[in-house]
């Protein structure tokens, strides 16, 4: 018996076996969660699935967290099939390649819009939905990096949306805090 065991972790991220959303599905299992994913796009469906099925795991569903409508289906249906959650897990990132070279200061607007959206922003927009289904003392996960503090070559406005994740993670962890919830990075 785990240290999760009757626990239920949604997570989003997995592109196949080399991703952190990976390893964190895996420590899981390990301590008994039982494990639900989502997927990006249809490309990342027949690396997803295999890997889910190894873990036990039949709730696994494309959505595009750009997306509010597959967020509202996503959720909708964690809802209907997994009933309630303990674990949120946004392990998500995103910026155009053309962002991530050259200097900073060249960052498009839509670039940035695309990065702070898909990277920073989906978090929040995860919680929202989640929070109806969380049983007390659930837990919100997401995954940064240390180019949110220092500059790193060539990571440009990921840094950004990394620091920025990480000002939303200390939001929302006063924001459900005191509904009993807990919010890391």
């Amino acid at each position: 018996m785990g240290l999760l065991t009757g626990k239920t972790a949604l997570i989003f991220g997995v592109a196949n076996d080399h991703s952190i959303a990976w390893g964190v599905a895996e420590a899981l299992h390990r301590e008994g969660a039982r494990l639900a994913f989502s997927y990006a796009g249809e490309i990342l469906q027949r690396r997803v699935m295999p890997l889910a099925a190894k873990l036990g795991s039949d709730f696994v569903e494309q959505c595009d967290v750009a997306s509010d409508a597959q967020l509202d289906t996503l959720f909708a249906s964690a809802a209907q099939r997994l009933g309630t959650l303990d674990i949120l897990v946004h392990s998500v990132a995103f910026a155009p390649r053309a962002e991530l070279s050259g200097a900073y200061y060249a960052t498009s607007r839509a670039g940035f819009q695309t990065a702070l959206d898909v990277s920073c922003y989906s978090f929040s927009a995860m919680v929202q939905r989640a929070l109806p289904l969380f049983n007390p003392a659930s837990c919100c996960l997401t995954m940064t990096y240390y180019g949110a503090e220092k500059v790193v070559p060539s990571y440009n406005v990921m840094g950004v949306a990394k620091a920025a994740l990480e000002a939303s993670v200390r939001y929302l962890a006063a924001d459900l805090g005191p509904l009993g919830h807990r919010v890391n990075a």
